[in-house]
């Protein structure tokens, strides 16, 4: 029971002061979460994808999917809570993704998988995850978070001319109150990276690895700016 409600943390009221609020409405600035040196060793083209107030944009490429049968339960135990992860094996996989602001400081990443069935079969419905970066409640940190209330806390950083997201820990949000995950009973350790190709392509990799069973998710592909 202690270690329960030791675990089970109030969030801060969204009247908890206005350095909160004002952290709530200010648009997403990954330049500043990332730092100078850093953001300045990024290629221009990434920099311009992820600047602040950027506006709402569409990007569409193909994608390689992969999961472990760890990972497809987890995908649909996920699923159940909103969570923003596909038990699909597949290659190139035409992928649509949305990136738009939320009208509340937060940037809205919706992919969308565009499934077709192979011999002419019947049309297989897209599968959509979607998820929200965001400052947290604190003002300092980024976290990512899915509609159904799963989240992680993010650390963002350059790395070999790449721009990455890495989790730290996961996390429910339910109402007021943040139940974390234990890292046993999580996907693994999430790792996303967008890295320039040059001539407007870049590519986006997501690698989820769980402590004691390994990688548990890969998902890679290449995509174009909007002309």
């Amino acid at each position: 029971m202690l270690a329960l409600k030791t675990a089970l943390t109030p969030r801060q009221p969204a009247h908890a002061g206005a350095g909160a609020d004002a952290a709530a409405a200010a648009p997403l600035d990954l330049a500043a979460l990332v730092g100078a040196e850093g953001w300045s060793r990024l290629p221009a083209a990434v920099q311009q994808r992820f600047a602040t107030g950027h506006a709402d944009t569409v990007y569409r490429g193909h994608m390689d999917l992969r999961c472990s049968r760890l990972g497809r339960v987890v995908a649909v135990l996920s699923a159940l809570a909103g969570g923003p992860l596909t038990g699909s094996n597949a290659q190139q996989v035409p992928t649509t993704v949305n990136v738009r602001g939320n009208g509340r400081g937060g940037v809205v990443w919706e992919r969308r998988f565009h499934h077709h069935a192979a011999g002419g079969g019947p049309h297989r419905a897209d599968r959509v995850v979607r998820s929200t970066k965001e400052i947290d409640t604190d003002g300092r940190t980024l976290r990512e978070r899915t509609d159904g209330g799963l989240s992680m806390a993010l650390r963002v950083f350059e790395d070999g001319g790449a721009l990455v997201f890495e989790s730290r820990r996961y996390f429910f949000v339910l109402g007021r109150w943040r139940l974390p995950v234990p890292a046993l009973l999580s996907p693994g350790v999430c790792r996303v990276s967008h890295r320039d190709l040059g001539a407007g392509r870049f590519r986006f990799t997501l690698t989820m690895t769980h402590p004691l069973w390994g990688e548990t998710f890969h998902q890679t592909g290449v995509f174009a700016d909007p002309e």
